[in-house]
């Protein structure tokens, strides 16, 4: 199976999506159901999350190791560490290689609110990379905030801390949402600069639900351009008006980004079917 590595950096431009595991044993068969219609529709790769804590870790790896040996789709699994033993996190290392899983994005996570700093394993990506690294042979790849991670104290520190995780094995980087491809190309810009040169993934979500992207963004810090806030305010009271904007607004900044020279495009596809099949066949003679 290739490695993500392989497939972003490939002669053709990536069109990869993102799924998440059930968060309890009732909803498995639905959500298994749904990334396999995504699976289905065989993109250059498929991404699967990680529940806070590892809550999830064994629906991920059913998960994703479904995917990948049922469809012959390659498969990314999320990893996060910060709530996490080290013991817990090799174990679920060892779990990940015996699946034929390989591919790993390397996450801190969101440090729990009752939780203290100094009680943490793990404090930072970079740590949970090098571990990986040491581990075994996987590809790694970490995760990146064009508008600034929201504890950073600004984008040079920010820039910082991500160049550390480059240097301890990061082969490449996904980007958070954006809804501004400029803020995308001045990320790039910037990061260049700083002499990271890995290959970044620019990830886009469709906005399905206004009232879903708003807590997001507001967790997030993403901005949203005026241009997109009048789309989700005059559609987003109508459920099928909303999802055929979010999906043309999706869309053209795909195109936007691949015209700009963007080879790999993650898509946020929230394990919605549908969306996944529109934005593909919107795309099908640009690819």
């Amino acid at each position: 199976m290739a490695t993500i590595l392989d497939v972003i950096t490939g002669e053709k431009p990536s069109l990869s999506f993102e799924v998440f595991p059930p968060k309890t044993s009732d909803t498995f068969e639905s959500v298994k159901h749904a990334t396999e219609a995504i699976a289905a529709l065989h993109p250059s790769y498929m991404s699967v999350t990680y529940g806070a804590g590892g809550g999830t870790s064994d629906y991920t790896v059913s998960i994703a190791e479904n995917i990948q040996k049922r469809f012959d789709v390659p498969v990314l699994a999320h990893l996060s560490c910060v709530s996490s033993t080290r013991g817990e996190i090799h174990r679920q290392l060892e779990k990940l290689q015996a699946a034929g899983l390989t591919n790993i994005l390397a996450l801190r996570g969101d440090i729990p609110k009752d939780m203290e700093r100094d009680h943490l394993e793990y404090r930072y990506a970079s740590e949970l990379i090098r571990e990986i690294r040491e581990a075994g042979d996987f590809c790694i790849g970490g995760a990146c905030y064009p508008e600034t991670h929201p504890e950073s104290r600004n984008s040079r520190e920010d820039i910082r801390y991500l160049k550390e995780k480059v240097e301890a094995g990061c082969e490449f980087l996904t980007t958070q949402m954006f809804f501004d491809n400029n803020i995308l190309y001045n990320f790039l810009y910037r990061i260049r600069e700083a002499g990271i040169t890995v290959p970044v993934v620019a990830g886009i979500m469709p906005v399905t639900n206004a009232k879903q992207i708003k807590r997001i963004c507001s967790i997030s810090g993403t901005a949203l351009p005026q241009r997109f806030v009048r789309i989700v305010d005059h559609f987003g009271g109508r459920k099928d008006a909303m999802l055929q904007a979010g999906i043309a607004y999706a869309t053209e900044q795909v195109i936007d980004l691949l015209a700009n020279g963007i080879h790999a495009v993650h898509i946020y596809s929230m394990n919605r079917p549908d969306v996944a099949e529109a934005i593909q066949r919107n795309l099908s003679a640009i690819l």
